[in-house]
């Protein structure tokens, strides 16, 4: 059997390989050489250096965006995370009706991005008027903390189901040993369960942590980076400068931004994996 599967096994990898290579692989490679060009289609892509890079990390715009991805990246990862884990905590007490706030709070989790944007913007958009201050389209403090709530109440409950099974994998003898030498709820909390639950920990930081600089529905349906660019955060500044703008001048500078963009990511979410992991307890 083991060796059927040594022999065996390449062949029904091959299709997984083969359509990772087709979908992501080649179009990432040809999309890190088209940065360097400067091109209106595939075909007549014209090499020109790292002009491009230049023009990005000199776009005022750019850099803006950049600066508010990563205001509201901050506020919101600390706000998703510390709300889902008090709302797990709550939720596995052995309270009556448990599973119903579970579904509750995890179903606007399952409602498109575009659709939570225009709805929030007519509610947002209600509560100002009805405030007497200016619209969205108009309020760039606004617009900053209504994509803050929209992503809390899209992605706190996802989070909360994470930490819930963390929550439960921490072992009873260890609360029962906490709660026979006289900890606190406090203590307990701190000392227990957050060490046991660092891997929930890991993966909600992660989620959140590209979550928040991958936001782009959202952004585009509640606000559209309005007033003036002033909440356009760093995708959706990359899909204005490569489609809502004509020549080719435009499309590589478009394209050297999503390379940026692309390693930020990945930078940032590394150090976040290893930054947690080191903390994590083996069990």
């Amino acid at each position: 059997m083991e060796h059927a599967l040594k022999r065996y096994g390449p062949i029904f990898l091959l299709p997984t390989v083969v359509a990772f290579a087709i979908g992501f692989v080649i179009p990432f490679v040809e999309g890190v050489y088209l940065s360097f060009c400067q091109f209106t289609t595939v075909r007549d892509a014209r090499f020109i250096g790292g002009g491009n890079y230049q023009r990005a990390l000199a776009d005022t715009q750019f850099l803006h965006s950049f600066w508010f991805t990563v205001a509201f990246a901050v506020v919101s990862i600390l706000l998703i995370n510390v709300i889902a884990f008090g709302l797990a905590l709550l939720l596995t007490r052995k309270l009556k009706g448990t599973n119903v706030f579970r579904t509750v709070f995890f179903m606007p989790n399952l409602i498109g991005g575009i659709v939570l944007g225009y709805i929030w913007q007519i509610l947002i958009n209600c509560v100002l008027s009805l405030a007497g201050q200016p619209l969205l389209a108009l309020n760039s403090t606004a617009g900053y903390w209504g994509l803050i709530i929209l992503m809390c109440w899209q992605q706190i409950g996802y989070m909360m189901i994470i930490y819930i099974a963390g929550l439960q994998a921490v072992p009873d003898d260890l609360m029962e040993a906490a709660q026979i030498d006289g900890a606190t709820p406090w203590q307990t909390l701190w000392r227990v369960k957050l060490p046991m639950v660092m891997p929930s920990i890991t993966i909600c930081m992660f989620l959140t942590l590209t979550n928040s600089f991958k936001l782009f529905d959202q952004n585009l349906a509640l606000t559209a980076g309005d007033p003036g660019h002033l909440t356009e955060m760093l995708a959706l500044n990359i899909y204005n400068t490569f489609y809502a703008r004509a020549g080719a001048q435009w499309k590589g500078l478009g394209q050297a931004k999503a390379v940026l963009f692309c390693i930020l990511v990945v930078a940032i979410s590394m150090f976040q994996l290893k930054a947690t992991r080191s903390k994590e307890v083996q069990q």
